[in-house]
């Protein structure tokens, strides 16, 4: 392993720390808007005020011990797949943006590997609403692992998490990309802060917008107590009918608001920090 992907396994790292502590308590009021009891919350406003009065402020931190364990891996993966997808498309450091958004597909197929767990168990504790009988992160994963074993209990999600996160990264680093080169062209090769912050920005909302009906479905399957059935392609779409029958064509994207809203300060703040301690290992390592 040269010293390159390296450099982007400890800068994944490092962004996907900071995607956490700022994203968490967003992203479990996108959770609980998509797998909510019907009318047990009004709207993402009303998941916020009941969850703070119930469980207090601490509770959107829920399942963050999962994401944040786990992330260094994740991001570490993600980061490392991409700089590996890039090269493997094209010898030279300028891509199209059609070849970004190759890359980010094919980054984005490897990430599931690790963030399919990762997303489970976050999405398992964020789905519990203050009761007795809410259980513990390492309850939840023997409970997982005891009943159901590694494909269908740890591993539950794959295939939905593999076809959210193709979609995702093909838009995420594309968009991420041409804002990025939009700022380079006014500023040069040292980008601002504020632009990186931007780019970043630019980047979650376009993760979001181009797969969030499959996160519902992905969150739906990974809270049931019993695995889906079936092959991938015929729980997924069972589960995208069943959504709009309970709750219409806007059942696939309750929760959006408050993922783009987290997407902003999230993604802005994972690839602020990925690209300075990049530049910074750039520096340090002379590659």
């Amino acid at each position: 392993m040269d010293f390159s992907t390296v450099n982007e396994l400890l800068a994944g790292s490092v962004g996907g720390a900071a995607q956490v502590l700022v994203g968490q308590p967003l992203d479990t009021i996108k959770t609980r808007a998509q797998v909510a009891p019907r009318g047990m919350f009004k709207g993402p406003m009303d998941i916020l005020a009941q969850t703070i009065r119930k469980e207090g402020f601490f509770a959107l931190y829920k399942g963050m011990a999962s994401p944040l364990i786990g992330i260094a891996g994740v991001n570490s993966l993600l980061f490392a797949a991409y700089g590996l997808s890039k090269r493997a498309i094209s010898p030279f450091p300028q891509l199209s943006l059609k070849e970004i958004a190759a890359a980010g597909a094919m980054a984005g197929a490897v990430n599931a590997i690790l963030a399919s767990p990762v997303e489970m168990f976050k999405v398992r504790m964020q789905g519990q609403y203050g009761s007795a009988t809410d259980k513990r992160l390492r309850e939840v994963a023997r409970e997982m692992w005891s009943q159901w074993g590694i494909r269908k209990g740890i591993m539950r999600g794959y295939w939905i998490t593999v076809a959210r996160e193709i979609p995702a990264y093909a838009g995420f680093y594309t968009a991420f990309e041409f804002s990025k080169r939009k700022f380079t062209a006014i500023y040069g090769d040292q980008l601002p802060v504020w632009a990186l912050l931007s780019s970043g920005a630019t980047g979650g909302i376009a993760y979001w917008l181009a797969c969030y009906p499959l996160d519902v479905v992905k969150s739906r399957v990974q809270l049931r107590d019993t695995p889906p059935t079936g092959t991938p392609v015929q729980y997924i779409a069972r589960e995208l009918r069943n959504i709009v029958v309970e709750s219409g064509w806007t059942g696939l994207f309750r929760g959006l608001s408050p993922s783009l809203l987290r997407s902003i300060p999230a993604a802005a703040s994972t690839f602020a920090a990925y690209e300075l301690t990049r530049e910074y290992l750039k520096e340090f390592t002379g590659v």
